[in-house]
């Protein structure tokens, strides 16, 4: 029964002995007709088919013709299949595949077995057959006719002839040899030429016909058609690429007639593409190269040649040449899979991509060795036939390699050997795997105190090596206190830059450094930190006056000191103490003497404040002197203080009291009255056993000697504590003491009544600022002293 051709497929599933599954079916099917069920027949989880990226595989770079449906197994047609294109005249056209699988890598080979389908009609070589018959040729003489060519096999191909009804002539079929059979005897007077209809038909469902019209042409008597020398021509071991005009074979045919019956020419039966590859020369029968010979696409080849003599008679031959492979393809290689990219904390072993290599070439030309280059941490693991997969060999790190481009070779056992690379670029994805890193490992800032709020002071700089958020650099200030305060009360930091800023103004005098730790934080996950050491060290700047300790300043207290008359040049007389609470040269002093009773007379060291006799003093002094002293810092600019010093020139105690003549502040009038008399009384008693002391000493012939060297004592009590761990700045310390001498007149008397001063002994803001009273107290100690010695 005929059987549509679009309402009808058949299939046909077999497990063949070697383990391949193979369906049939028939060509030119709709795109997405459905061959089978893979899945099922390999015992295969088609749930799982798309998560192992199962895929047709073809070599090379053939058409796979078919798909697997990821979602139900199904094997469906993907493009269009035609038997005559792909298997020519063959009975049996079978298509092999892979169906290829990953994780793990499974290979499953199957077959593709192509029916035919009646889609090609016969056809005849020519459109008209030319026949010359003798007409004493008799009755049952045969004529070979060329036979029709049908593309498809099988029942689909030529199955029969049939000549249109004639008085001459009848069809007679022996095999594959179809003959014109003379009927009846041909009159070349009645009928000089006969036009006959030959139909050739397929045995299809629906049948296809093709016809040619054959033309008689009646002779005289020919009675010998050629004889080829064999029935099979063979031509073995034709190299491929054999160049054009390569001689192939030489066929021979012989006619036993003479003349013009004898001459006897070549040609090819059929019409393919045989016929394309090679030519017949029709009078010599030598086949030569004219096309280009591929051992890939076909490996031998047959073809039916003919000879014919001059009047139409013709034999037939078979030809066939084998073509010899030669190593003219390089292998080439596929990537089929590529993870890409890979983070940089792979472990070794892992496998990253799948390689194919394949070569068109057969025997020992298509055995082919794989290769990677030696300098990258990866390698090629052979696998299942010519897959191979790529396997890191090594630790990565993309810090210091980002990309790869690996280079793999395949060369063939072929001679000479050919070869092909193929670079794979691979690229390795970032790991947050390296903390931000300062480029110093400790930072100092300087700022001058008195600064504004807001002011830059340095800026920290910490770098990441990882990539975009994993290297992006937060800076923070970590948590802590100076003196006492958080640290964030003091500086800040910009996150963004790393620069770091003071909150505050600073005061050298309060603290002269501090320490804080800043943190540098990327923005991976999780994050990673680092922090760094960041000095704050302030400078001074001048911004505190001198401050005179001794004498007090003006309006506060009665100063006097006393100078004996006995004074001669360079005695101390007095000294002025000032401290400064910068430092450095700002805390530099110097003395000055801006103003004086008699600026003759006295002097003050410049850097000690000590104020002593330029000359000897005369009668002639006056017996009141005023200094002015000015104390000036070495700053820019500047800074000074002033304060006044009175001067008593008198070696009588008696004579204290004009000191009332001395003009001071109305508010301190009555506490100088007290004074003035606390002093005549204390400087009378000491005048009396001094100048016996001196008598005595003198007597006794001794060495003259200074008799007045200094006469002030100044205690602690007037140094502020936070003026005591100032050394070698100009200031004075805590500790400082000097000796102090009286006299009575007598330049020859070296009476030391005190060697130096400790809290106990007479405190500064006691002189000449207590009651007569109290002097007394002091100077009898004193006495008690003077008596022991």
């Amino acid at each position: 029964m005929a059987l549509k051709r679009n309402c009808f497929v058949f299939f046909l599933m077999w497990q063949t002995v070697n383990g391949d599954v193979s369906y049939s079916f028939q060509e030119e099917m709709k795109r997405g007709s459905v061959i089978g069920n893979i899945a099922k027949d390999l015992n295969l989880d088609s749930s799982k088919l798309s998560a192992r990226n199962a895929r047709v595989d073809a070599t090379g770079n053939r058409k796979r013709y078919c798909d697997i449906s990821l979602s139900t197994g199904d094997l469906i047609v993907a493009d269009r299949i035609d038997r005559e294109g792909l298997c020519g005249e063959k009975l049996s056209c079978v298509i092999k595949r892979d169906l290829v699988l990953e994780n793990p890598l499974e290979l499953h080979p199957f077959s593709l077995h192509i029916q035919d389908i009646n889609d090609n009609s016969p056809q005849f070589k020519e459109e008209s057959i030319n026949i010359e018959i003798r007409e004493s040729a008799d009755r049952g003489a045969r004529f070979v006719i060329e036979e029709a060519h049908d593309a498809d096999v099988g029942q689909n191909s030529v199955q029969q002839y049939s000549l249109k009804k004639n008085e001459h002539f009848i069809l007679a079929s022996n095999g594959n040899t179809i003959e014109l059979v003379l009927d009846k005897e041909l009159d070349r007077e009645k009928q000089q030429e006969i036009n006959l209809l030959l139909t050739a038909l397929d045995g299809g469902s629906p049948q296809r016909s093709g016809t040619v019209v054959i033309h008689v042409t009646v002779l005289d008597a020919n009675d010998n058609a050629p004889v080829f020398s064999q029935a099979v021509y063979k031509a073995r071991l034709l190299p491929e690429n054999s160049p054009l005009d390569t001689l192939v074979i030489t066929v021979s045919a012989t006619d036993a007639d003479e003349g013009m019956y004898g001459e006897v020419t070549y040609g090819f039966d059929h019409v393919s593409n045989e016929n394309q590859m090679f030519s017949l020369n029709p009078k010599t029968g030598e086949v030569t190269v004219v096309g280009s010979i591929d051992y890939e696409k076909e490996s031998s080849y047959e073809m039916q040649i003919s000879a014919k003599d001059g009047l139409g008679l013709a034999s037939h031959a078979t030809l066939i040449i084998e073509i010899t492979d030669k190593n003219d393809n390089a292998p080439v290689i596929y990537l089929k899979s590529l993870s890409n990219p890979i983070p940089e904390d792979t472990p070794p072993g892992t496998e990253v991509g799948i390689i194919n290599v394949q070569d068109r070439d057969s025997e020992t030309n298509k055995q082919v060795r794989c290769s990677i280059q030696q300098n990258v941490p990866f390698k090629l693991v052979p696998s299942i036939k010519n897959y191979y997969s790529l396997v890191t060999t090594g630790q990565l790190d993309r810090e210091l390699v980002s990309d790869y481009n690996i280079t793999i070779t395949a060369t063939d056992e072929g001679s000479p050997p050919l070869s092909s690379s193929k670079t794979v670029q691979l690229s390795v994805a970032d790991i947050n795997d390296n903390p931000p890193v300062f480029d110093e490992q400790s930072y100092s800032a300087y700022v001058t105190e008195n600064n504004k709020p807001g002011s830059t002071l340095c800026s920290v700089t910490a770098r990441d090596p990882d990539w975009r958020q994993n290297g992006t650099v937060i800076y923070s200030l970590l948590a802590g206190e100076v003196n006492g305060a958080p640290v964030s009360s003091y500086l800040s930091v910009n996150g963004d830059t790393g620069v770091i800023h003071a909150v505050r103004s600073f005061d050298y005098e309060q603290f002269r450094s501090f320490k804080v730790h800043v943190m540098a934080r990327d923005n991976g996950s999780p994050p990673l930190s680092s922090n760094v050491t960041v000095s704050v060290f302030i400078s001074d700047v001048n911004d505190n006056s001198p401050q005179i300790l001794y004498p007090a300043p003006e309006g506060n207290s009665f100063m006097t000191e006393l100078v004996p008359k006995a004074a001669h040049g360079g005695s101390l007389v007095s000294k002025v103490i000032a401290v400064d609470a910068d430092s450095g040269q700002n805390a530099w002093l110097s003395y000055h003497i801006v103003k004086s009773t008699d600026p003759g007379l006295f002097t003050i060291g410049l850097h000690s404040g000590e104020i002593r006799t330029q000359r000897d003093i005369s009668e002639s002094d006056s017996m009141k002197q005023n200094l002015i002293v000015s104390v000036k810092d070495n700053g820019q600019p500047s800074l000074s203080a002033t304060c006044s010093m009175y001067l008593l020139i008198s070696d009588n105690l008696a004579e204290v009291p004009e000191l009332k003549d001395i003009s001071y502040d109305e508010k301190n009038s009555k506490l100088t009255s007290y004074l003035i008399i606390a002093l005549v009384s204390v400087s009378t008693f000491f005048l009396t056993f001094i100048i016996i002391i001196l008598g005595v000493r003198f007597c006794r012939k001794r060495k003259p000697r200074l008799l007045f060297d200094g006469a002030v004592a100044i205690p602690s009590a007037y140094l502020p504590p936070n003026y005591a761990d100032v050394d070698g700045t100009g200031t004075l310390r805590s500790a400082y003491n000097y000796d102090a001498y009286l006299t009575t007149g007598s330049r020859t008397s070296d009476f030391k009544f005190v060697t130096s001063y400790n809290d106990n002994t007479l405190p500064a803001d006691q002189t000449l600022r207590k009651s007569p009273s109290d002097f007394a107290d002091v100077f009898g100690d004193i006495s008690k002293v003077v008596k022991k010695s």
